[in-house]
């Protein structure tokens, strides 16, 4: 008995159930992906023995709490925090048992009171206490797209002899009698609606507790005065005030390189490029507002940049922007045709279709006889199940879609530059649509002014006089004016998005990261060891520069949420923006304590944006998708990513104690050892406010997946990632309580492999899984595992040996100044 009890009150045990929790979460979701949702619930997340290691992570907490007498260490912000979990897994208890869950599937005037019930054991069907009626379901799409802005069900409720009208919608609930109806789908036709219904009284009540006491723990343990983070606080100023002497360590420069390849000489395009179009002109054009393919509203800028990205992987091509490309592309097109521009990264294809190497033009994707080069294998490769195509196929596929691209631009389609007032979806066509449809002047203008405009335009590449060509671009936003009464055309949202354009706030402020962060870095290693007064003023004046680039960050992302009207985290591109921007934040906090920190968080940050800038990162603005018009979205997402910001610095933080401890030396071993608890002690504390972030961010995420679609918690592979990320974090912070897990080695190599479950959480699920949060796939993301197999090859070599060094050198006796249990 003896034995069991110290089983369960043991540290080890702590360990091993959460690395045993962290596996068959991970399992689940590889299960769920291979196999489906049914399987991964009946194998892991609602098997008994799920359940059983769940209550056995109880038991030891509340072993652990008996053994040590936490009670009377006053640690209350630690004590709530760990309660809180155990209220939020008997809300998850109490929900699996009594909770009810089911669909209702109407027709427009039906009327039922019906819910259907799936479970493990079958579907069936359950009568509710009133009766549900359907009077109209209505789909509103974005302008001219066939993207859903939201979707919405008006009712007839009969309850208890009365009758009352209700709608629901998505991000908006009916709650009738402990019932909670949430707009799921709708049929095909638009003529009915499917509602999730959820019925979790108890169960709800109890998790909100638990997310409340979360909550409060985490406040009082950074403010506490017993907490570990003041202890760390307190030990991080003591250990500073003790610091007489640094060492000289080997400096590893850090380059990125632009990666642009040098060009060679392009005799077509040089051609083309002699007839310059005015950049006076082209700002006129590109002021223009244009319907995107999506439904959003946006200046003609924008569009020709966006075209440009895709085809030739740049905002600029020679010395034109996006929009001299677009005149020039229709005022000259059978030269265009032979200029190789559109880009192609697939060598077999090139060499199987004979094309030219890295770029092509137009006219290769046609034979002598003037067919369509691609069409045989094409048809073969979209007759494929997705999960079946081979790369070449994908990258086919691609090459099609820029071709196809190229000519519906040459033949003036893709271009949507003109609403029609009596279009019922507000739809605006471009000059070379379909406009049968289209009636007097109206159709006239409509099918005439692109080719008048494009015949001004090239009178004035021959005569320089572009007077003509600006009173067509004139006449066209006339046009847009006065026919777009019924759209939204918002003429101050169109020129903050041109300037948004023009000043490329978040490549300058890379730039301006990685330049800074660099020297920041340098001077930060020669600081340690020689002390100057000039040193200091060059530090000062080197952060203040970083506060003004991360001012200048900051506002990039209000105008970006200024143009698209919703939070600018909201899908890939935008949330690596926001990790860019909270990274550096998390380093500016840290400043004080250590410049080294904020140098790493700078330069870091600057990575960041660098990786956000290549080419598979979509920058395009879009609209939101129904599910994401929520304010919960803002808060969540906010919050959550911002924890990866911590953790991010804490990668780094650990990688450069690795490489200090691989330094380590008989001669330099006292200096390398104080610098080395130093940061060891930031590395922690910058992991405990991450895994709070992380933790609160995503408990919020379940409280918005409840009000958005009836539960809090659904097994979803990102939300699962997200506690997998959690729980491994948490494994990290409590290594210490473990005495021959204790050492600063294992912990700073821990923070850094601890990261990859961060990648997972934020890119894995999102391009590799299914799932809820799949909505950002793109397979172009396996460029990064390129690099991030190299990083790992680092971290491996500098594990293996700078445990070498650290087993022979490191004296700064760490266990004993750091272990503190809890």
């Amino acid at each position: 008995m003896k034995q069991i009890e110290r089983l369960l009150s043991s540290y080890t045990t702590t360990i091993v159930l959460l690395v045993i929790y962290a596996i068959g979460l991970g399992g689940a979701t590889f299960i769920e992906k291979y196999f489906d949702t049914l399987m991964a619930k009946n194998l892991v997340y609602y098997s008994p023995l799920f359940f059983l290691l769940q209550f056995l992570l109880v038991v030891n907490f509340v072993a652990v709490l008996i053994r040590y007498k936490l009670f009377n260490r006053k640690k209350w912000g630690m004590l709530v925090v760990h309660f809180s979990f155990v209220v939020i897994l008997l809300g998850a208890f109490v929900s699996h048992l009594f909770g009810e869950e089911g669909m209702m599937h109407l027709r427009e005037g039906e009327k039922s009171d019906q819910l259907m019930v799936y479970t493990s054991a079958g579907t069936y069907a359950r009568s509710l206490p009133f009766e549900v009626e359907l009077l109209t379901f209505t789909l509103t799409r974005y302008p001219g797209s066939t993207s859903p802005s939201s979707y919405e069900s008006e009712l007839r409720l009969y309850v208890d002899g009365e009758t009352r009208k209700a709608r629901v919608y998505m991000n908006n609930v009916l709650d009738l009698k402990g019932y909670r109806f949430f707009q799921a789908s709708y049929d095909a036709d638009e003529k009915g609606t499917i509602l999730s219904v959820n019925r979790d009284v108890a169960g709800r009540s109890i998790t909100y507790t638990g997310y409340c006491c979360l909550l409060i723990g985490f406040v009082l343990c950074f403010t506490g005065r017993h907490s570990r983070f003041r202890q760390l606080t307190r030990r991080l100023k003591a250990l500073r005030s003790e610091a007489r002497v640094v060492c000289v360590i080997l400096l590893t420069g850090i380059s990125l390189m632009g990666a642009e390849a040098k060009k060679m000489p392009n005799p077509v395009l040089d051609a083309v490029q002699r007839y310059a179009i005015d950049p006076a002109h082209a700002e006129k054009f590109g002021a223009l507002p244009v319907q995107s393919s999506k439904g959003r509203i946006q200046p003609m800028n924008t569009f020709s940049s966006e075209i440009l990205r895709k085809l030739h992987k740049s905002a600029t091509i020679g010395n034109m922007n996006s929009d001299q490309f677009l005149i020039s592309l229709w005022a000259m097109p059978d030269r265009w045709m032979r200029v190789p521009f559109i880009v192609v990264s697939n060598d077999e294809l090139t060499e199987i279709y004979k094309l030219s190497k890295g770029e092509i033009a137009y006219i290769e994707a046609f034979d002598h006889t003037g067919r369509y080069k691609f069409q045989d294998r094409l048809a073969v490769a979209y007759h494929k199940m997705p999960a079946e195509r081979t790369a070449f196929d994908k990258e086919l596929m691609k090459l099609d879609e820029k071709i196809n691209i190229v000519r519906q631009l040459l033949n003036l389609q893709f271009v949507s530059l003109f609403p029609r007032s009596d279009e019922p979806g507000q739809t605006w066509y471009a000059p070379g649509d379909d406009l049968s449809g289209w009636v007097g002047e109206d159709s006239l203008f409509v099918a005439r002014i692109i080719p008048h405009y494009i015949s001004e335009v090239q009178s004035a590449l021959q005569t320089g006089d572009w007077a003509g060509a600006n009173n067509v671009v004139g006449q066209v936003t006339a046009y847009q004016q006065e026919r777009s009464a019924a759209q939204e055309v918002n003429p101050r949202r169109i020129q903050m998005e041109i300037k948004y354009n023009q000043l490329s706030i978040f490549a300058k402020a890379k730039k301006g990261y990685l330049v800074l962060g660099g020297l920041l870095l340098v001077f930060s290693f020669i600081g340690m060891f020689r002390q100057r007064r000039w040193l200091t003023g060059v530090t000062r004046l080197l952060s203040l520069a970083v506060g003004l680039v991360f001012l200048c960050h900051l506002g990039g992302m209000a105008m970006r949420g200024y143009i698209s009207g919703y939070a600018p985290w909201s899908n890939s591109y935008e949330t690596m923006v926001y990790v860019a921007w909270a990274t550096v934040l998390a380093g500016i906090l840290f400043a004080r304590r250590s410049p080294l920190t904020f140098a790493l968080a700078t330069l870091f940050g600057g990575i960041i944006l660098f990786v956000s800038g290549l080419n598979w990162m979509d920058p395009e603005i879009n609209p939101l998708v129904p599910v994401l018009k929520s304010p919960w979205l803002m808060f969540h997402v906010a919050v959550i990513v911002a924890a990866y910001g911590f953790f991010g610095i804490s990668c780094l933080i650990g990688l450069t104690n690795q490489g200090m401890i691989f330094c380590l030396k008989e001669t330099n071993r006292a200096f390398l050892s104080l610098r080395i608890k130093e940061l060891t002690l930031i590395n922690e504390m910058s992991l405990w406010i991450g895994l709070a972030l992380m933790t609160i961010g995503t408990f919020l995420g379940a409280v918005w997946a409840n009000e958005s679609w009836g539960r809090y918690w659904g097994w979803d592979p990102k939300e699962t990632w997200a506690l997998i990320t959690m729980v491994v974090y948490a494994v990290t912070l409590h290594l210490r309580l473990v005495k021959r897990w204790d050492n600063a080695w294992l912990f700073n190599l821990m923070s850094v492999l601890s990261f990859a479950s961060v990648l997972m959480t934020y890119f894995g699920v999102n391009y590799f899984l299914s799932g809820m949060h799949s909505y950002g796939q793109n397979d172009s993301v396996n460029h990064l595992f390129m690099y991030l197999y190299i990083a790992a090859g680092v971290v491996l070599f500098l594990a293996i040996f700078s445990y070498r060094r650290y087993k022979k050198w490191f004296t700064a006796d760490y266990s004993a100044s750091t272990n503190n249990p809890i």
